[in-house]
């Protein structure tokens, strides 16, 4: 049987321990900054994590049922939250013609405000990172993306939209060139996303 990640005499003997309990460390910077910003607002962590997705994707993302894939909850609990917002006047509703149980969410002038603020959460964690020559950004982005990327394979990630996982992705046998049908260019690896706009799921 391996040992825990977070069991000390094995973690600092090993590389691997030592990056994943790094990496837990850096989990629970974004749940502190997190509960930060949604304090000053008088909101949820999740209600925080709305504002600034709503803010940053297109409106057909902004679905309680898309929203509830995105964020791993029941539709049960993102309506919960979004009928907060509403109280709150930082989101409304749009529902839609051809069904008036399906509607979209939009922010209100009051919640574009709050979610660009929220949205800054992170500049603490990023300052660090800034500090990077670029060949340290890019193989740490490599091996993020790596990451998450096996994390989506095995179902403990859901919904991603990185290159990767789309039907436009192309590289070589080796795994060695990339390439991106819809831009018609190669990627580098600082040109891969996260979270493209563009992206379609393969299959």
């Amino acid at each position: 049987m391996s040992h825990s990640d977070f069991d000390l005499t094995s973690q600092n003997e090993s590389v691997d321990s030592k990056i994943i309990a790094t990496l837990e460390r850096l989990s629970q910077a974004f749940r502190v900054l997190l509960w930060q910003e949604s304090k000053e607002f008088s909101l949820s962590p999740i209600q925080v994590q709305l504002l600034i997705f709503i803010l940053h994707h297109s409106e057909e993302k902004c679905r309680v049922s898309y929203l509830a894939d995105e964020f791993n909850m029941t539709k049960a609990t993102i309506s919960d939250s979004v009928k907060a917002l509403i109280q709150k006047d930082l989101v409304k509703k749009e529902f839609q013609q051809h069904d008036t149980r399906s509607y979209l969410i939009h922010l209100t002038t009051k919640g574009q405000k709050v979610a660009d603020k929220a949205s800054r959460f992170t500049t603490e964690i990023r300052k660090p990172i800034e500090s990077m020559d670029e060949s340290n950004k890019e193989n740490l982005l490599k091996s993020l993306l790596d990451t998450v990327l096996h994390l989506n394979q095995t179902g403990i990630i859901t919904i991603q939209r990185m290159c990767q996982t789309c039907r436009f992705y192309q590289k070589d046998s080796e795994g060695q060139d990339h390439f991106c049908a819809l831009l018609h260019r190669p990627l580098h690896i600082a040109d891969h996303r996260i979270d493209c706009p563009e992206h379609e799921l393969i299959g």
